[in-house]
C-alpha cells in the first residue's frame, strides 16, 4: 500500500451550482454539478498546488458515487480509501449564488461518509502521511466519530494533524456534545483552524487572539482564526501574523475556505514562514470566492503568488 503524504478524512458528495448569479434556487433555470464535500474540495486544492492527496471518505452505489470517483481521479485525488455504501445515496448539496448562501443538503438518513469504520481506517497513511486532516462535520455520528478518535489515536498528535473545526449546526442534534467532541479531538491536534463561531464552539472564545491563546493552550502548536473580509490571525508560541485578504469580487464564496486548507497544507510542507502561509491561504480563498464553481476553481502555485504580486484575486479573471 502506498503512503500518501496527505489524507483528508470527511464529507464527500456533489455540489450543483445554480449557472444564474444573484438568483434564487427557485427562480434558476440552468444548474451544473461538482464535486464537492469540504474534506473533498480540501484534497483537490492540495493536490492541485502539486500535493500527492487520498481522501478516506464513502460514496453510495449509484451514478452520484461513480462521478465522484471519476471526477476525483480526474483533479488528482487517490481514490483508493473510498467506500462504497449500498444501502445510502451519495449526497447532493444545493446553494445559492447570493452573498450569505444558505446550502441545503441532501443527506437523509445519513450519508455514506459518516458511516466510514475503524476497519475501512488505512493504518499505515493514517500513520505515516504528512499531513492528516479532519473536519468537525465529521465527529457529528456514529461509526464516523469513533473512527476518527482511533485515526487520532495512531497518530499521536504527530505533525501534521489538522483540525479544520468546521462547524455546521444542522448536522449536529446538542451543540454541547459538538463542544465536548471536539475538545476531545483538541488533544490530538497540532495545527487548528477555522472561523470565529466555530472557534466559539472549540474554545468558547470568538476574540480572535482569545481563541488562538486558548487553543494554544489545549497543545495545538499553530492556531489559525479566519475572519472573512478582515484578514486571518495566525499564532504559535513565539509568533503572530494577521493577514489582510486580497480584494476579490465574489460570486461563490462557498469554497474559500476549503481553497484556504489546501493552500494550509502547501504552505506547511514547502516549510513557508507563517505569514508567507497565510498570504498564500488568504488570496486561494479569494481566488475560489471569485469563480463561480469550488472544486475545479482550485488555483495553482503560480495564480496566487500571481494575484499577490497584484495585490488583487481580479487580476486572473481580467485575463480569463
Amino acid at each position: 500500500m502506498v503512503v500518501h503524504d496527505v489524507l483528508t478524512v470527511g464529507r464527500s458528495g456533489v455540489d450543483v451550482y445554480p449557472l444564474q448569479v444573484n438568483t434564487p434556487l427557485n427562480e434558476v433555470k440552468t444548474f451544473q454539478k461538482f464535486l464537492g464535500g469540504s474534506p473533498m474540495n480540501v484534497a483537490v486544492a492540495a493536490a492541485r498546488l502539486g500535493e500527492d492527496v487520498a481522501i478516506l471518505t464513502g460514496v453510495g452505489d449509484d451514478p452520484f458515487g461513480k462521478y465522484v470517483r471519476d471526477e476525483m481521479r480526474r483533479l488528482g485525488v487517490s481514490d483508493e480509501f473510498v467506500i462504497t455504501d449500498s444501502n445510502l445515496n451519495t449526497p447532493v448539496t444545493f446553494c445559492e449564488l447570493v452573498a450569505e448562501a444558505p446550502f441545503f443538503f441532501y443527506r437523509e438518513p445519513s450519508a455514506p461518509d459518516l458511516q466510514i469504520k475503524v476497519s475501512d481506517l488505512p493504518e499505515e497513511t493514517v500513520k505515516n502521511c504528512k499531513v492528516f486532516w479532519f473536519s468537525g462535520t465529521g465527529l457529528c455520528e456514529d461509526p464516523s466519530y469513533t473512527t476518527h478518535i482511533e485515526a487520532l489515536k495512531m497518530r499521536g498528535r504527530k505533525s501534521y494533524t489538522i483540525f479544520d473545526m468546521d462547524w455546521r449546526p444542522m448536522f449536529w442534534a446538542d451543540p454541547e456534545e459538538a463542544k465536548k467532541r471536539y475538545a476531545q479531538c483538541l488533544e490530538f491536534t497540532d495545527v487548528a483552524v477555522g472561523n470565529r463561531a466555530e472557534c466559539e464552539i472549540a474554545v468558547g472564545e470568538k476574540e480572535p487572539d482569545r481563541a488562538a491563546d486558548a487553543l494554544l493552550e489545549r497543545g495545538v502548536k499553530i492556531a489559525i482564526v479566519k475572519q472573512g473580509s478582515e484578514g486571518a490571525l495566525a499564532k504559535t508560541a513565539d509568533e503572530r501574523a494577521v493577514v489582510p485578504v486580497l480584494p476579490a469580487t465574489v460570486i461563490n464564496g462557498s469554497g474559500s475556505g476549503d481553497a484556504f486548507g489546501g493552500s494550509l497544507i502547501h504552505g506547511l510542507l514547502q516549510g513557508w514562514g507563517l505569514e508567507k502561509i497565510i498570504q498564500g491561504c488568504n488570496a486561494a480563498g479569494g481566488i475560489v470566492a471569485s469563480r463561480l464553481e469550488c472544486s475545479t476553481a482550485m488555483p495553482t502555485e503560480a495564480e496566487i503568488w500571481k494575484a499577490i504580486t497584484a495585490g488583487t484575486c481580479d487580476v486572473l479573471n481580467q485575463e480569463a
